[in-house]
């Protein structure tokens, strides 16, 4: 009885199993029958829907771009680098460059930059390792922010100057010398404010303070800027050459020998201005153990020579095609007019009324002071909005006054010499007019540079006569 009754029991269990099973199997058929659109609940169907599935993934698999994808994507080459420093993976977002400060990162987006540029992604990494950089890039890539943002990196580490303490200097209390750790080199007035203008950006992110140093301006004031204190001083040689070394009788109000990084902006400009002199003065007085920056939009012998004079093992960073001869941007669209000379203003007139929307602004471009003043006179007589003029005979107030009004709007149009041809950073010029065409081919270059900037497109109408044929085939 026993035994009957426990293969009973062990019976009952199987069949439970055996449905249990089954009841499972027809769950699944009907789910498949529901996917696939009706049918197909016989077994066969369904092991080839299973095959089928295993074979074709729904949705491809996304390739993850590569460090050579980006260099390629942006033709960026490195050169001088070792092996361990050319691996430094570029910081293609601002959450990649963790080495910065947070407030710093913080206040980069505070500003609306969407991604780092290609020269600050691939500069980024290696200043951060205290390397010697030449970096040749074009006009409008982000150069400022490229060399800038490191310096005040290191600023943060070392902790911000404090005000210059007063001395007793032959009897008399003088304010002591101002020790910046960041010196910053730029041919003109208006690049040197520019830069400055970009500190005042990024510095309180950083608890640290800057001073600009120009001529063309009253040097009691920018004494006093300097008394507050300053960790970067941003300068044209010559007006910094006479704060390190000042005539007999005075005290110096500003010291190098604790300048650890130093920047050449626009390094090519300053060799064509005739710096090279002044700038091997400063970089005398500097600490020997500094790290030193070069940021040029060409790479020419002459730029090359200084390079080897003032830098220790440089890694160059090159964005582009070119090398020592200088290329337009490419997101400028060029429109270049054969015309007779009296022919040229009413041309100008008819772009000005055809591509100048109320909101867009222009940059016009003349040969000579005299043309400059001519053009702002006729532009208003005309009924056009102009900014007004600058070039090198206006003094730094009136500069600074028409640049001011043509960033804050109060004036669409801006007349200019080749002042304002290199370093000014206005954003969102539309068009540029080039009314007389310069000397040489390299200047139309940094002319139509103005407009296109920070990935944005641009357009540039340029006016040719027989008298520029020399430059046509360059061109």
């Amino acid at each position: 009885m026993d035994g009957r009754e426990k293969r009973r029991r062990d019976d009952d269990e199987a069949e439970a199993r055996r449905r249990k099973k089954e009841a499972k199997r027809a769950k699944k058929e009907a789910k498949r029958a529901k996917k696939g659109g009706g049918g197909g609940g016989d077994e066969d169907g369904g092991d080839a829907r299973r095959d089928e599935d295993v074979r074709a993934p729904t949705t491809p698999m996304k390739r993850t771009p590569s460090v050579e994808d980006f260099r390629k994507e942006h033709a960026i080459s490195i050169a001088n680098a070792c092996a361990k420093t050319k691996d430094l993976e570029p910081y293609t977002t601002f959450e990649e460059a963790t080495a910065f400060p947070k407030s710093l990162r913080n206040a980069l987006k505070a500003q609306g930059y969407a991604n780092p540029t290609p020269i600050q992604a691939e500069a980024w990494p290696i200043l951060l390792k205290g390397k010697d950089v030449v970096a040749v890039a074009k006009t409008g890539s982000g150069k400022t922010c490229g060399f800038l943002l490191p310096a005040l990196c290191g600023v943060a580490a070392r902790g911000s100057q404090k005000a210059p303490e007063m001395q007793l200097v032959d009897g008399r209390w003088r304010p002591g010398a101002v020790t910046p750790t960041v010196i910053v080199l730029a041919p003109t007035r208006e690049l040197a404010i520019q830069i400055h203008d970009e500190c005042a950006k990024f510095c309180p992110a950083v608890g640290c303070r800057s001073t600009v140093l120009y001529g063309g301006a009253a040097k009691g004031d920018q004494l006093r800027a300097l008394r507050q204190g300053a960790d970067v001083v941003v300068a044209t040689p010559g007006r910094l050459n006479d704060f390190l070394e000042p005539p007999p009788g005075f005290t110096a109000p500003v010291s190098a020998v604790k300048a650890s990084y130093v920047v050449l902006d626009e390094a090519d400009r300053m060799l064509d201005m005739g710096f090279e002199p002044q700038i091997k003065k400063i970089f005398k007085l500097c600490p020997s153990a500094r790290q030193t920056v070069m940021f040029t939009a060409t790479w020419p012998k002459a730029v090359q020579k200084i390079a080897d004079s003032f830098t220790t093992n440089p890694i160059r960073i090159q964005i582009g095609s070119g090398g020592d001869k200088l290329t337009a941007n490419k997101s400028i669209t060029q429109s270049v007019e054969v015309l007779e000379e009296e022919e040229k203003w009413e041309r100008c007139v008819a772009i000005l009324k055809k591509e100048l929307g109320k909101s867009d602004t222009c940059i016009m471009f003349a040969g000579t002071k005299r043309r400059c003043d001519f053009l702002d006179r006729r532009l208003r007589q005309s009924g056009f909005s102009s900014a007004g003029s600058i070039h090198g005979d206006k003094d730094q107030y009136e500069r600074e006054m028409v640049l001011d009004n043509f960033r804050k709007g109060r004036g669409n149009i801006l007349v200019a010499t080749d002042v304002a041809a290199r370093g000014l950073d206005i954003p969102g010029v539309a068009a540029v007019i080039v009314y007389d065409f310069p000397l040489q081919v390299e200047d139309y270059v940094h002319r139509i540079g103005r407009t296109g900037r920070a990935g944005k497109e641009g357009k540039a109408f340029t006016f040719f006569t027989k008298d520029n044929r020399g430059a046509a085939n360059e061109l």
